[in-house]
């Protein structure tokens, strides 16, 4: 099928490296640390991220990216959103220039406040036509285990979506195609916010009633901002918005909600952040995101507590008081 270089062996980088290997391409994998090279390649697994989980065979894994990137067709981006410029800057020389850049990531950058797809863009010179998105309700243990899941392809063009869609599309793995990047990336980025005010509603031993609350204001917010910023508000009601958003908010799986869980137990960010090997990437781009609200002109009153008490302004408890005493309105606003 094709040459892949996935670049970043964390939990979803290594999910959906398999994925790609049971597409039937050939997968090279880029890890931080030799050791984590070392074993998937000797016993086909990353037991650091994915316990329990074999790696196909054809996946191979080196921690030098001139050899991973050499001949490749599509480049998977898959580290954490806030190291992807620093990353990328050195990869970047390293890449054909043929290749088309896909980002798995879910953030907005602090400071500069860009999507992924936006850096990809500055740091390469690459055209929109080889810069796509891969986003939806993918938790990587789920789909590592080959349970069935969907997903979206997101590029501006349409050939360069249909074509990484028939590269990743397997029995248990099916993908969509969509032409709004922007929508797409705002709603993957947005509701991991969202998960981190349910997990504290939940944290807190608040019901149903409350978690359901949270996930629908979440959702009208981020189409607010995508609505602001260009985007199709259908893609917020697909796999990419309310789709990805259910599951994040919904599984002891998800980071961001787990992250939110311990918030409402009283944790602070610092120490549950010490405490995890993994990253909850709503904590990083809570303000980013609040950024690009206030940039706008858009009302999102739940990141913008989550952002205070990722800030140390506001504790859980006072999250919530203060959503819940806001003055009312109509539904749709």
């Amino acid at each position: 099928m094709a040459r892949v270089a996935v670049m970043g062996a964390g939990t979803w980088g290594s999910a959906f490296s398999l994925v790609l290997a049971d597409a039937g391409n050939d997968v090279s994998l880029w890890a931080r640390r030799d050791a984590v090279c070392a074993v998937i390649n000797d016993l086909h697994e990353n037991p650091d991220y994915l316990p329990d989980v074999r790696l196909p065979d054809t996946v191979r894994a080196s921690h030098d990216p001139a050899d991973v990137l050499e001949g490749t067709e599509v480049v998977v981006l898959a580290v954490p959103a806030q190291m992807l410029r620093n990353n990328l800057a050195d990869w970047a020389p390293k890449i054909p220039d043929s290749a088309v850049m896909v980002s798995l990531m879910k953030g907005i950058e602090l400071g500069t406040l860009k999507r992924m797809s936006q850096v990809i863009t500055e740091l390469t010179d690459a055209l929109p036509e080889r810069v796509a998105v891969i986003t939806g309700p993918n938790l990587a243990r789920e789909i590592a285990a080959r349970q069935p899941a969907a997903s979206v392809v997101a590029c501006t063009d349409e050939h360069t979506a249909t074509w990484l869609q028939s590269l990743c599309h397997t029995p248990a793995f099916r993908p969509y195609t969509n032409l709004d990047v922007v929508g797409c990336e705002l709603g993957g980025a947005t509701k991991n916010v969202i998960a981190l005010a349910v997990g504290m509603t939940e944290g807190l031993g608040f019901g149903d009633n409350a978690k359901a609350s949270v996930i629908t204001r979440g959702l009208a917010e981020t189409g607010r901002l995508a609505a602001a910023m260009g985007a199709d508000p259908m893609t917020l009601a697909g796999l990419a918005g309310l789709g990805d958003l259910v599951a994040t908010c919904s599984s002891p799986l998800s980071r961001n909600r787990q992250f939110g869980v311990k918030l409402g137990q009283g944790h602070g960010v610092d120490e549950i952040t010490a405490s995890t090997r993994t990253v909850a990437e709503g904590v990083r781009s809570c303000e980013s995101i609040y950024g690009l609200a206030r940039e706008r002109g858009v009302d999102m009153p739940i990141v913008e507590h989550v952002a205070a008490v990722v800030r140390g302004e506001l504790d859980a408890e006072q999250l919530v008081v203060s959503l819940v005493s806001r003055s009312a309105k109509p539904e749709r606003h």
